[in-house]
């Protein structure tokens, strides 16, 4: 007789039933594991087995083999320890046959029998619901699982719990619902932002339209506070982006909030020191996300753009315009979702800027080449940002709240959802042009004609244009909203090279 366990893998963030067998017979006693791949998996040998000395069943000296089908999907990890174990307690007859028949375990086991979390539940748990399985999980593990509408989710914190649940000797502990966090809770506001008008009305329309921003000025001017206030002014994700946002973090062994499904759009702030595997995903067999994904629905803050690797920027390009990240490794190519929100920020020389600069011209675009010509023309937005004046530094009061912005663009946002089904930097450009005035179209045209925008450019300074209209409560996109659009992106032709920047004109 073969004992059978059922258990999930994941691939990426993709679900993959696996059905672990067991099975004992005559033969060179030993233990052998077959279908798994990678380290941990290789040494679920000894964990099981010395788990199972921990709850009072000794193997005997016979052949014990465990099969994890279908042999052809990555296995990696040590999350199939608590469905090997159980395959095994049902082939020695510890556990009843038929108690594995609606179970679904996840879990890794330690040494003295006690269930440990793993990554990647949340995806797992989610190709369960609806159906009449229930999934047994750690106690930490419980919370996440637990976000899926329609599933049973079980808490085991030991083996010895485990036989105990499956024999019916016990009944399973009650999980309750986690509650969602609140919004907003501890992000910084707007209105501690002093001065930077024409930087704050930026802001604005990239929280509005989702559009990538560029924030060039002086050292101390404000724009790291700037991009770090912007999720303050975003909308709170929905409970569908936010479940999607939850299982890039399970699967990356970020999910440990207790407190329920996070709707507060994220904000990653990598260091330009990292790895092209830290930013777009990585490491070995199958690749985890990276801060790109982990950005997902939120925003990607780029401090000191120019400090970054030429390379590394390159690689976000494709990024960028599909909303994807693949990732190949050895074992599975896999896909992350990475529609994100590019913030970043720049001094204009290696000095820093300002009246004071000693840069000669040769280092100032020796500087600003990390940045290419094709790169730059994704960006939609590039403020002024200047140095703050002492008036402004030492003026009493607070400026607009971050509140009074959201729901501004709120507002904006429910007219493109209303318009399209999605945000403007998403809309078709065909769609576009039908709601904007011939007069705002030529605008836009004149400044093709001038070599000041690309064809990229112009359907992007177009979609910026279109929030502006939103923002203002206009149905169609006037003049004066191309020209704001076009005020936004003068910026962008000083922050590449020559070379880029005739490409990208």
């Amino acid at each position: 007789m073969v004992a059978r366990a059922s258990t999930v893998a994941v691939v990426g963030l993709e679900p993959v039933p696996v059905v672990v067998e067991a099975h004992v017979g005559a033969g060179l006693p030993g233990f052998s594991v077959i279908g798994s791949s990678g380290p941990a998996a290789g040494q679920a040998v000894h964990r099981v087995r010395t788990a199972l000395r921990a709850v009072g069943v000794t193997l005997a000296s016979r052949k014990f083999l465990v099969s994890l089908a279908p042999a052809d999907v990555p296995k990696v990890g040590a999350r199939f320890d608590l469905a090997m174990a159980s395959a095994i307690l049902a082939e020695e007859g510890a556990i009843p046959g038929d108690a594995l028949a609606r179970c679904v375990l996840l879990g890794e086991l330690s040494l003295d029998g006690a269930v440990r979390p793993v990554t990647g539940v949340l995806p797992a748990a989610s190709s369960l619901a609806g159906s009449d399985r229930r999934l047994l999980v750690a106690e930490e593990n419980v919370a996440e699982a637990a976000l899926v509408e329609d599933l049973e989710v079980v808490p085991v914190s030991a083996l010895a719990e485990l036989v105990h649940l499956l024999r019916g000797d016990q009944l399973p502990r009650p999980v309750s619902t986690p509650v969602g966090t609140s919004l907003g809770v501890g992000s910084p506001d707007l209105g501690d932002v002093r001065g930077q008008a024409e930087a704050r009305r930026a802001l604005e329309i990239a929280a509005a339209g989702g559009h990538h921003l560029l924030l060039l000025g002086p050292p101390g001017c404000g724009k790291s506070m700037l991009a770090h206030r912007l999720p303050s002014i975003l909308p709170p994700l929905s409970r569908a982006e936010a479940l999607e946002l939850a299982a890039v973090r399970s699967v990356a062994g970020l999910l440990s909030d207790p407190c329920g499904l996070d709707h507060r759009p994220p904000l990653r702030a990598p260091h330009h020191s990292m790895s092209a595997a830290a930013l777009l995903g990585g490491g070995s067999g199958v690749a985890r996300p990276g801060e790109l994904s982990l950005a997902h629905r939120g925003c990607l803050f780029l401090d000191e753009l120019f400090e970054w690797p030429r390379h590394l920027l390159e690689s976000l390009r494709e990024p960028l315009e599909e909303g994807l990240v693949r990732v190949a490794r050895s074992r599975a190519t896999v896909t992350y979702p990475a529609l994100v929100q590019v913030v970043a920020a720049a001094n204009p020389c290696p000095c820093g800027g300002g009246d004071r600069c000693s840069c000669s011209d040769d280092a100032i675009w020796a500087y600003r080449s990390r940045l290419s010509g094709p790169l730059a023309d994704r960006f939609d937005l590039a403020p002024n940002v200047s140095r703050l004046s002492a008036s402004s530094l030492l003026a009493g009061g607070e400026g607009e709240p971050s509140v009074a912005v959201a729901a501004r663009v709120i507002a904006a946002r429910e007219m493109a959802a209303e318009r399209w089904g999605t945000t403007n930097r998403e809309a078709r450009p065909f769609a576009l042009r039908a709601v904007t005035r011939p007069a705002a179209l030529r605008t836009l045209a004149d400044a093709v004609e001038a070599g000041e925008l690309t064809g990229r450019g112009f359907d992007r300074a177009l979609r910026v244009a279109r929030t502006c209209a939103d923002l203002e409560g206009s149905e169609l996109v006037e003049p004066h909203h191309a020209f704001e659009a076009l005020a936004h992106r003068m910026q962008l032709r000083a922050c590449a090279a020559p070379t880029a920047v005739e490409v990208a004109g």
